[in-house]
């Protein structure tokens, strides 16, 4: 039997982060405790009203398609989607079908293992359902939700595997957050998962088996795992794999059979009457934020300052450091002058140092904490030797816990490297412990560091290591010589 490949295709639903639903003025807030507070006629579908479109849920999914370099379908349109469930009140949703908001779009994974485009078939806009709450043998529907804006995101089959399902869902939760369009934070429910997967030879397509609701990233790669497996054996005993819908069970780590596929036909599309073609405007275009992509900031990055990919990462996953970082060097690159060694500093104070303090300490990190001025006007003292790298890290964790600016801090602290003023605290220490100087002579490493040690006591920290150092052992050598 020839390899079976696995086709992985993967059906995405996004809550949008806007006040209001996506037909209605009622509240978005679908994690309200109190059943049914935010609902109106329009939510729950009583007769004779009519769905008014939420501009702003319009911005945000033309911002998303965008992102994705999809074509833009101006205008597209709102049809029905039929099917009957108790918390669907009225016995459709309304949704996008034959002319989406966006088709045919790529999103591109750039890590260090996986650098693949993934081809974007549709992105659409939909209303939630409500939800149902089972208690016994009776049920109640919760209709806060109904009526959540939705976008839902469609990628054609060109994943196989599931580490490519993880990175380019990872990838593009990024993305989402980015935009500012929605938190896609799959433990509340804000991001939901579909698989769609099925094995073939070569590049044939196999029988597609979908795995629906999938809350979490962790979840969603366990599935496609146990799936390919299932299927793979199935092939293998002689089994023919039939079209289906499967739920996936997180605590079995298992997925198992939940009815017959549907087909586009059995929701019996119509476009919908209520409202009028979505008409993308110069106004929505403008409201647009235009921002780079994970692949496309991350290429930047290593063009541009010669980070490697795995610090690119950091900054990528962090925006907010990576711009953090970049005003940094614009600024520090102006003062030493040296595009290297501004890189290097950064990277090892500001992704080492800086960063590992605040994840240590775990605290929200801000500008009002540190500024890039201040980290770059920081380590422009450390490269002309006026502070040490000491003072650097206890500057920056003292910003950070004690709330204490970075130059109040320093001020009459800097390095003293005058030689003249030195020479007569270097005197001081070496009539004092002239043990020392004997144990030195004599081949000891250590005396040195414990006479570099005491002068540094004694200008309380502030004497230039370097320049201390070289003037000991000219003073050791002569003494030597003599």
């Amino acid at each position: 039997m020839n390899e079976l490949i696995p086709k992985i295709g993967l059906e995405i639903h996004l809550e949008l982060s806007t006040k209001t639903k996506l037909f209605c003025s009622c509240k978005n807030d679908p994690y309200e405790t109190e059943p049914n507070k935010n609902i109106c006629e329009v939510c729950t579908g009583q007769p004779g009203v009519l769905p008014v479109l939420n501009k702003q849920a319009v911005v945000f999914a033309y911002s998303l398609a965008k992102a994705l370099k999809m074509k833009i379908n101006n205008p597209s349109y709102f049809a029905r989607k039929h099917y009957f469930y108790p918390d669907l009140p009225k016995n459709y949703q309304i949704s996008q079908y034959e002319r989406p908001l966006g088709e045919n779009g790529v999103f591109e994974i750039f890590r260090e293992k996986i650098k693949k485009e993934i081809r974007i078939r549709r992105i659409h806009l939909e209303e939630d359902t409500g939800r149902n709450v089972h208690f016994g043998n009776y049920s109640l529907v919760d209709f806060n939700r109904s009526g959540v804006p939705l976008i839902e995101i469609v990628t054609e089959p060109d994943l196989r595997n599931s580490d490519e399902v993880e990175a380019f869902a990872e990838e593009l939760v990024l993305l989402i957050r980015f935009l500012k369009i929605s938190e896609a934070d799959a433990e509340k429910g804000q991001i939901r998962f579909e698989a769609n997967i099925s094995l073939a030879p070569g590049e044939e397509l196999g029988t597609k088996v979908e795995i629906k609701n999938i809350n979490s990233i962790r979840a969603l790669v366990e599935a496609v795992d146990y799936e390919i497996v299932r299927q793979k054996d199935a092939i293998k005993r002689g089994e023919k794999i039939v079209r289906e819908t499967r739920g996936y069970d997180e605590f079995k780590k298992i997925t198992f059979s939940q009815r017959w596929k549907e087909e586009a036909e059995d929701y019996r599309y119509f476009p919908e009457p209520d409202l009028p073609p979505l008409v993308i405007t110069k106004e929505i275009e403008e409201s647009v934020l235009t921002i780079e992509t994970p692949s496309e900031y991350k290429k930047r990055l290593i063009e541009e300052y010669s980070l490697s990919l795995k610090e690119a990462e950091i900054l990528n996953r962090y925006r907010f450091l990576g711009h953090f970082f970049e005003e940094a060097f614009s600024e520090l690159i102006g003062l030493i002058k040296k595009r290297e060694k501004t890189r290097d500093l950064l990277v090892n104070y500001l992704l080492n140092d800086l960063w590992g303090l605040i994840q240590k300490l775990n605290i929200e990190f801000t500008e009002k904490l540190i500024s890039p001025h201040e980290i770059a006007h920081l380590l422009y003292l450390l490269e002309t030797n006026k502070i040490s790298s000491r003072l650097v890290k206890e500057a920056m964790e003292i910003a950070l816990t004690q709330n204490v600016k970075i130059e109040d801090f320093i001020k009459d602290k800097e390095m003293i490297s005058d030689a003249e003023i030195l020479n007569e605290i270097v005197n001081k220490v070496l009539e004092k412990y002239p043990q020392s100087i004997e144990d030195y002579l004599n081949g000891e490493e250590k005396a040195l560091e414990f006479i570099i040690g005491q002068i540094m006591r004694e200008t309380k920290g502030q004497a230039n290591p370097q320049v201390v150092r070289e003037i000991i052992k000219d003073k050791l050598r002569e003494t030597k010589n003599d």
